[in-house]
């Protein structure tokens, strides 16, 4: 059975109406992910988050009769609480109690599939709860099902601050195993010179359905914030015959909680080893231009920025007339058009043309193994065989550092 949630947000003076409006959107459809139906949004103006409580007195009469007329299982508030505000604003209200960052970390903990994504999650979670531990009393006991306690769990962790401590260093070790295994595979690729294409972009914008239709895989697709949690890699090919590998990476979200970021940095970071990235934006959502600005800021602080990027509007059958795009190069797109998936496949080769060197060179056809790899590792244009000087011609672009660049040369 749905818990009935009752969500709470203070509007500060710094924030816009649309930032506001957009975080409490996004706070419910996380609500919804999490298997929840939000009952009810209460909202306050204030100058300043209330240091004790978070909201007001008056708001808070106002919150314990909802929660008694709707039956309120759980109260979900907009913002990270501190240890004294969750307890106190829980003991007025009477119910359980969590905020958007145990939130994330709940879903998060819910989608982990592989042993590194339940590591991370486990990490996060500790590490949000370390400084929380203390006198949390009732909220401890939160046991069994529901939302907020998915998880490490709160018997296992026994409560006790070095326990967790103990866990936290137990993970970490763990962790740089198979950070360090991760290393190796991305070595391995780089070594035999596969190039790499990251699709990245907001949560929900539709990364895993692209990548279903370009990889031909049947990864997690659904209309859910985090439906990917895990990293997943696969080779895929161009129409001209260019072979690369597709990573497809976890949604970005404003707000993340900083545990999170911290945790998931290495999955991130197959970001960062990208030759090529595919930004894909949800072209249909109405705050579309906050999910750019939030990918491109993650971007900055990968120090991804200068790899070449093309910007995906996806979901074009629920675009409006007046759409603007807001990044360049760009392309409007449906992942289910299949002529949309040709147009894509055109529109990256020529970006890639634009950033590689031309070549063209002369090849014996006793040299088999070279046009075959010309064929698959460069965006080849022309391969014809001359009789009267009995050998192919062969030319199209390449990647400036490719290693076969010298066997070229030396041709």
């Amino acid at each position: 059975m749905q818990e009935q949630i009752l969500i709470i947000a203070v509007k500060k003076q710094n924030q816009t109406d649309e930032h506001f409006e957009s975080s409490l959107n996004e706070l419910s459809s996380l609500c919804n992910t999490a298997g929840g139906t939000v009952k009810k949004i209460v909202t306050q103006k204030r100058n300043r988050i209330h240091p004790a409580t978070y909201i007001g007195e008056g708001k808070i009469e106002e919150i314990k009769l909802e929660v008694e007329q709707l039956e309120i299982d759980l109260v979900i508030s907009n913002d990270e609480l501190s240890a004294s505000q969750s307890r106190n604003l829980s003991e007025e209200l009477g119910v359980p109690l969590i905020d958007r960052s145990q939130l994330i970390l709940d879903i998060f903990a819910m989608r982990a599939k592989t042993k590194e994504g339940k590591l991370q999650v486990e990490l996060a979670q500790l590490e949000y709860l370390l400084p929380r531990l203390h006198g949390q009393g009732a909220q401890m006991s939160r046991l069994g099902a529901g939302i907020g306690t998915r998880g490490p769990g709160e018997t296992k962790l026994e409560t006790d601050q070095r326990h967790i401590r103990r866990r936290i260093y137990d993970i970490q070790r763990r962790f740089k195993v198979v950070v360090s295994q991760r290393e190796q595979y991305r070595k391995r690729r780089k070594t035999n010179q596969a190039f790499q294409f990251a699709i990245v972009g907001y949560t929900n914008a539709g990364k895993s359905t692209l990548f279903n239709r370009i990889t031909k895989e049947q990864s997690l697709e659904e209309d859910q914030l985090f439906a990917t949690l895990d990293p997943l890699t696969r080779h895929f090919q161009l129409p001209c015959g260019f072979q690369a590998l597709l990573t497809d990476t976890v949604g970005f979200l404003q707000d993340l909680p900083t545990a999170l970021i911290a945790a998931f940095r290495s999955t991130l970071e197959e970001v960062t080893e990208a030759d090529f990235i595919l930004h894909v934006v949800d072209g249909s959502h109405p705050d579309k231009e906050q999910h750019q600005e939030t990918v491109n800021k993650l971007l900055q602080d990968l120090n991804a920025t200068s790899i070449p990027m093309l910007t995906i509007y996806n979901k074009k059958d629920k675009i409006d007339a007046e759409f603007i795009p807001n990044n360049r190069p760009y392309i409007v797109i449906s992942a289910f058009d299949k002529e949309d998936l040709t147009k894509l496949y055109t529109k990256i080769e020529s970006l890639l043309e634009s950033e590689w060197d031309w070549y063209s060179t002369m090849l014996d056809p006793n040299e088999g193994k070279m046009i075959n790899r010309l064929a698959h590792e460069t965006i080849m244009k022309k391969r014809e065989f001359n009789e009267d000087l009995d050998q192919y011609l062969v030319n199209g672009f390449i990647k400036q550092d490719h290693p076969i660049q010298n066997m070229l040369k030396e041709q």
